[in-house]
């Protein structure tokens, strides 16, 4: 009689247990995380009198592939466009949390007698909190249109980011053993290029791709297509020198820009939680008891370090960014738990053998105590903040209005600053595109022409290859931003900007012909002098060419097209893009309503409706099927199914949401935006068009104006006959375009 391989029968037993498990835990009301982690424990060689995995090592195979699955669906629960709308604040609030807490982790290890890159694994794990366990408390307690979470899902956006560069640092630093500056840094640039290179064609490639086959593709083939180019970019990145779960990541990050990315993230749902609770499973199989109670003491001094550690640098990172402190503390003590990368980072330690034994299940008892605390830790916030804002002195809350009120906005954004920006940004995507082009083309595309034209044929026939692909890309870093407005405005500015200027296109100018420079020299190994020459004429024709022009705007058109997406996509997770002060203006952000067929909305105008005056909020968009209506006018109606974006403060909000519920109208969905729409604060000067005109004026060019500061005085929901003076500051929801 023929006998079950172990890898079969183990996989039985994990799966069985972990459902018992995890029906327990859902009537208990309980994280999922937690279950899996139980059941591992169960399963584990710890527990000997129930059914237990015979073979570990089957095991770490099917958790490696969970690994990867896990960190695809993040990547496309991630996007790029998500990144780049999350805000200032969360993207200072990260560092300080990850620098802050990697410092503490460290500290703390070296401490308890752990080995120097043991110490700094721990950081690691330190830094990083758990979306889907704040998701889930979040939900739980009906916080998702409070502002403060939108600044906390922004922060775990980030954290994401830097969680997969995290496992590339530390896998770098782990295979040297010590902390060489050099090596590091070649490989943050490795890493930087990489990054950018795959991310700028596959947002170019991906999106055509899946247009142009979508028709064509049903569910089974969706899913199949997208676990295939997964674990090809795994293999690319591996063989890149990155780990598979950076490969996974970026996949996931570019199918996320996709038309299908909400259909791909369905199919591909049930494998993730296949793997993903097969990979926790195997976390929990790593605990000993025995360990737990030797190393209780450390256990529980860790477990207040992330307490405290997350309360504080959580706090102090909000408030760095210019956020109000009530704001910040929220958000700090909503971070106080060590999530999923924590094991992720565990299990590369232990793959590389790099780290002490025992370190994997302290981490996974602290991450389970921590999970605990989450929602003790985000009742406590609103005392703490009392209790803060009682003693503290009055010359530190009058430092704090300062800084908050003189934070980053929109009024102190100059022409320079803006410039500048977009120049480094232009020009770095584009080099690294052009060493890209030109890696790939030396290492694979020239020795296959020279295998079959050698000599100076083959080499003229890949230089004309690889310049009518760098051609498009050398027109854009060279012309991308020297007629945008800012330049042209500082042009015409004064003498000393004209130089400036000058020099900035000089310095593109010669990095164009330094890149066709090195390429004429590697192909025909000419002298530098006879290169520089050849390279200064090609430059010239690439820059008057009309057809090259032509083709890198069309490139460039289908690129930020495949970026933007969708309109039912072009959702971020805070609409608020600047920094707020200490005035209640400061505290509006969105969040999005589903209509009912049963609700007494349907079939009114706003105007009938008349949400403004009753509830003081401002609808900005309307989502209809496929169609998006950004600053509907009065006249407009609602339809059952509508998707309305709101804009409030949270008392306001709140107010809106109770009185839709109690008449059954509609249903909230959490904090929310539209891309086509943003709130922002404008200040009136001599050459602002607003100066002089009416808010009716105003509205009539399709903006809304939720308020102004006028000196100290602040006026919300202005009426229409309300005149913009020098020197207001207004905040207003206007249409997004893009300066040329």
């Amino acid at each position: 009689m023929s006998e079950l391989a172990p890898l079969i029968t183990d996989l039985g037993i994990i799966l069985v247990v972990a459902g018992c498990v995890m029906i327990l835990f859902k009537w208990l009301k309980q994280p999922v995380i937690l279950g899996y982690i139980v059941a591992g424990f169960i399963t584990g060689p710890s527990v000997s009198f129930l059914p237990t995995v015979s073979d570990t090592s089957d095991i770490k195979i099917w958790a490696d592939i969970g690994v990867i699955f896990l960190l695809f669906a993040m990547g496309l629960e991630f996007s790029f466009r998500k990144l780049l709308n999350v805000g200032l604040s969360a993207m200072v609030a990260t560092v300080t949390i990850v620098c802050g807490m990697m410092f503490l982790g460290y500290v703390a290890g070296n401490m308890m007698g752990f080995s120097h890159i043991t110490s700094l694994f721990l950081g690691g794990m330190l830094s990083m909190s758990s979306t889907a366990i704040v998701f889930k408390a979040f939900n739980d307690m009906n916080l998702l249109q409070q502002k403060f979470t939108g600044i906390v899902l922004g922060i775990l956006v980030v954290e994401d980011l830097v969680g997969v560069v995290m496992l590339v640092v530390l896998s770098t630093l782990a295979a040297s053993s010590q902390f060489e500056g050099t090596a590091l840094l070649g490989s943050l640039m490795k890493l930087v290029s990489f990054l950018v290179f795959w991310s700028v064609l596959g947002i170019y490639l991906l999106p055509t791709l899946i247009n142009r086959i979508k028709r064509f593709v049903s569910d089974e083939i969706l899913l199949v297509v997208s676990l295939g180019l997964c674990l090809l970019m795994v293999m690319i990145a591996v063989r890149a020198g990155f780990s598979s779960a950076l490969g996974a990541f970026v996949m996931g990050s570019l199918l996320a820009e996709t038309s299908e990315s909400e259909r791909i993230s369905r199919v591909v749902q049930p494998v993730k939680d296949l793997f993903a609770a097969v990979f926790f499973v195997s976390v929990g199989m790593m605990i000993d008891p025995m360990v737990i109670r030797d190393y209780i003491v450390p256990i529980l001094l860790l477990t207040l370090l992330v307490l405290a550690g997350q309360s504080f640098f959580g706090t102090f990172g909000v408030l760095l960014s210019g956020q109000p402190l009530k704001l910040a503390m929220k958000s700090g003590f909503s971070l106080t738990q060590v999530g999923e990368f924590a094991f992720i980072i565990a299990s590369l330690g232990v793959s590389l053998k790099v780290t002490d034994t025992h370190l994997y299940p302290i981490i996974v008892a602290v991450s389970v105590i921590t999970t605990f605390c989450t929602p003790y830790m985000i009742r406590f916030s609103e005392p703490a903040y009392r209790f803060v804002d009682r003693h503290l002195p009055v010359w530190g809350k009058q430092a704090l209005s300062r800084y908050v009120s003189g934070s980053i906005s929109e009024k102190h954004q100059n022409d320079w600053h803006r410039l500048l920006r977009g120049m480094i940004v232009g020009v770095s995507v584009y080099l690294v595109l052009c060493i890209g082009v030109i890696v790939i083309f030396f290492s694979k595309i020239h020795p296959f022409i020279q295998g079959h034209l050698p000599g100076l044929q083959g080499d003229l026939l890949g230089a004309l290859i690889l310049l009518a692909v760098l051609s498009p890309l050398l027109w854009a870093m060279v012309v991308k931003k020297n007629h945008s407005p800012e330049f042209r405005r500082l042009w015409a500015d004064n003498l000393v900007n004209r130089g400036a200027l000058s020099s900035l296109v000089l310095i593109k100018i010669i990095l164009c012909i330094t890149i066709v420079m090195s390429v004429v020299v590697r192909l025909f190994n000419v002298a530098s002098g006879l290169g520089l020459v050849i390279a200064l004429l090609v430059v010239a024709g690439l820059y008057f060419s009309k057809r090259i022009r032509k083709r890198s705007l069309e490139i460039e058109e289908q690129f930020e097209a495949n970026f933007q997406g969708p309109d039912e996509e072009k959702k971020s997770s805070s609409l608020f893009d600047g920094v707020g002060d200490t005035t209640s203006l400061s505290d509006l952000h969105a969040v999005d309503f589903t209509v009912q067929p049963n609700s007494v909305c349907v079939g009114k105008t706003l105007k009938t409706l008349a949400f403004r005056t009753r509830y003081r909020v401002n609808i900005i968009t309307i989502g209809r099927g496929d169609a998006v209506i950004d600053i509907p006018q009065g006249d407009e109606m609602l339809y059952p199914y509508d998707k309305i974006t709101v804009v409030g403060t949270d008392e306001d909000l709140s107010q809106f949401a109770r009185a839709l519920e109690q008449k059954e109208a509609c249903a909230g969905s959490g904090t929310s935006s539209r891309k086509g729409t943003r709130i922002t604060n404008v200040c009136v000067d001599e050459h602002s068009s607003l100066l002089g005109k009416s808010v009716g004026e105003v509205k009539s060019d399709r903006a809304i104006i939720l308020g102004v500061e006028r000196g100290k005085e602040v006026v919300k929901n202005p009426s229409p006959a309300f005149v913009f003076q020098s020197g207001d500051i207004v905040w207003m929801v206007a249409s997004f375009r893009k300066p040329v």
